[in-house]
């Protein structure tokens, strides 16, 4: 019969009695080393006596501490700690127990510091070496199978992920690479630390390697993005360990993934003040326009995190809708969720929904984005959606004595040179002049930049262009763009909020910004192609485009918060008679053509300045090979 076939309580008697079977041997043995092999026969009777009553001293000692818990398999220092301190515990009574006996004369004090050795060196090392042959047993043949393998990283993390992966018969670790001069040259659980990091190419090169996992959760940011992009750019395979602790939960098939985008572009963690954000919306009825979209419908995911009281979900999409509400009723079904499909604009239909169930806070999300669609023949639409829509939400919610009112806005909105940035400043302003007026609600602007993945962006576009084999097309090799996860917009939306007094624009820390035929660069390489596979094209500039996004978090331009990726940017004021005016712009029966709303948009927004295109001669960089079988 198999040993793991075995039922656990013989298991468990087997091990309870080799242990104790150790103690009477451990005594003998103490005794005849005391005397050196030959025990007087004076000492004979007395020291078997005392080894009897040492027996069960030491069975109710090394139950209550735990001694059979473990599995022996996986015996290690904690296992060992615990048995030193078993064996410590019990000769301690042994001895005293002798002592009041009146034992001591017979048994000699040799004895009793020789016995604990002897019983630690036995129990320890018999769980060692079964724990030497089980793994012999069942990995020792697997060790030189699986895929030749690199480690980076070479501390406790990368220490246990090498023991999970001893034990695979997917990966085979040639070797580990880390940058302290201190480890290099040394082992870990059996592998050489062979060189620095920088070193990578030339070890995957030399071992073939085509495989690394980046094992450095607690390494920083910068480093981590380091080695994520010299993968990429080498041409291995690259994994990341995400935390310690799933390694110590997971084992090896699940401790470790595939690095993605957001490992090359190196966004630091979001940390939000929970407590602030959790006085904010706990036991609230939350209101979130534009829930079915990308940063709406992760809004919806963070705020019901903070248990309010009821979330209200809008969304002028049905199947976006049903898909979110289904998602959040699933995931967090103690909170009611309310969905309500229609148009934001339509001014009676949200008067009737804030009569019935009175949201304390609106996040208002809902928006056209896309600029180069909304820049010709969707012009008028992006102005009647992003102003007209936030005017009538706004005045709705000020009327009702709604607390809060967060605008959801853009960084195309500074300087903006397309109708869609030009559309998200004038709601700005919308909301800054019902500030003025506004006794009770208090209104929030929170700017950020591109996000990835989200609806209509470029990365999804990227990701299409290369499955369906390329070419990938970038508008011009030297456009960038600032870069942040859907995730941590919604984050710092909530934190902004938190934190917002009246009519405080937010502007977030977006980092460096990125290159975005890098970026496709970086995204061929991850799904396993090189650019001469997959192609590139250079279109030119879209219209609306800018080659370059403003800084938003310039220190001239902005103030500091106590969150270090947040700041206010220094709004200047906008008067009543301008959004009186901009109504009546609005309200008029003919609609305008594009270049109409764009002249009238210079008027409302001062600082807009449309963008001329200079089209670029179309590069086209032909893929040798564009098949993705």
């Amino acid at each position: 019969m198999a040993v793991n076939k075995i039922p656990k309580a013989w298991r468990l008697l087997v091990v309870f009695s080799c242990d104790m079977a150790a103690v009477m041997i451990a005594w003998a043995l103490a005794y005849l080393v005391r005397f050196n092999g030959a025990v007087p026969s004076e000492f004979m009777l007395s020291g078997a006596t005392a080894g009897l009553a040492t027996l069960p001293i030491c069975a109710v000692v090394f139950y209550r501490l735990g001694l059979y818990r473990g599995i022996w398999v996986f015996a290690s220092l904690p296992d060992l700690a615990r048995i030193v301190r078993a064996v410590t515990i019990a000769a301690l009574i042994v001895t005293a127990v002798c002592t009041l006996l009146g034992l001591s004369p017979a048994v000699p004090r040799a004895t009793l510091i020789l016995h604990p050795i002897f019983l630690l060196l036995w129990m320890g090392g018999s769980r060692m070496a079964y724990r030497v042959w089980k793994e012999h047993v069942h990995y020792g043949d697997l060790r030189a199978k699986g895929q030749p393998v690199l480690v980076v990283g070479a501390g406790r993390a990368a220490a246990y992920l090498v023991a999970e992966l001893n034990r695979s018969a997917e990966w085979r670790v040639v070797g580990l690479l880390d940058d302290d001069p201190g480890k290099i040259g040394r082992e870990v659980v059996g592998h050489k630390v062979l060189g620095p990091i920088d070193a990578l190419p030339a070890w995957s090169e030399r071992l073939r390697a085509r495989n690394a996992i980046i094992a450095m959760p607690s390494a920083p940011n910068e480093t981590r993005q380091r080695v994520a992009t010299a993968c990429v750019q080498c041409g291995v395979h690259a994994m990341t360990l995400p935390a310690i602790e799933d390694v110590v939960r997971g084992g090896s098939s699940r401790s470790f993934r595939d690095i993605d985008l957001h490992d090359l572009i190196g966004r630091d963690p979001v940390r939000i003040d929970s407590p602030e954000v959790e006085r904010l919306l706990k036991g609230r009825v939350i209101m979130v326009t534009g829930a079915g979209g990308s940063i709406g419908s992760e809004l919806c995911r963070q705020i019901m995190r903070f248990e309010p009281c009821q979330l209200m979900l809008v969304d002028i999409s049905e199947f976006a809708l049903y898909t979110i509400s289904e998602e959040l009723r699933e995931s967090f079904p103690k909170v009611e969720i309310v969905a309500f499909a229609g148009d934001v604009r339509d001014q009676l239909w949200i008067e009737s929904i804030f009569r019935q169930y009175s949201p304390s806070m609106v996040f208002h999300a809902a928006a056209y984005k896309h600029v180069p669609l909304m820049e010709e023949r969707n012009a008028w639409q992006a102005i009647r959606n992003n102003v007209l829509g936030t005017y009538r939400l706004a005045s709705v919610a000020v009327a009702n004595r709604v607390e809060r009112f967060v605008l959801v806005s853009t960084d195309k909105a500074v300087n903006p040179t397309n109708v869609m940035g030009a559309s998200k400043r004038m709601a700005e302003m919308v909301c800054q002049v019902l500030q003025q007026s506004a006794e009770m609600t208090r209104f929030e602007i929170v700017r950020f930049g591109n996000v990835m993945g989200s609806a209509g962006s470029v990365i999804p576009k990227f990701h299409s262009q290369i499955s369906k084999g390329g070419p990938v097309t970038v508008t011009h090799p030297e456009v960038t763009r600032y870069f942040m996860s859907i995730p941590e917009a919604a984050q710092l939306v909530l934190q902004a909020a938190a934190m917002g007094e009246h009519g405080d624009v937010f502007v977030m820390d977006m980092g460096d910004p990125i290159r975005i035929a890098d970026l496709a660069r970086h995204l061929i390489r991850l799904s396993g192609f090189s650019e001469e596979q997959i192609g590139m094209v250079f279109t030119g500039l879209r219209p609306g485009e800018k080659l370059y996004e403003e800084l938003l978090a310039d220190q001239e331009e902005t103030r500091e918060t106590h969150h270090p990726k947040l700041r206010i940017a220094k709004a200047r004021v906008v008067s009543k008679q301008w959004l009186e005016d901009v109504l009546v712009w609005m309200g008029q029966r003919a609609i305008p053509g594009d270049d109409e709303v764009r002249r009238d948009l210079r008027r409302w927004v001062p600082e807009y300045e449309p963008a001329v295109r200079t089209p670029l001669s179309v590069v086209h960089r032909p893929a040798q090979d564009r098949s993705v079988g």
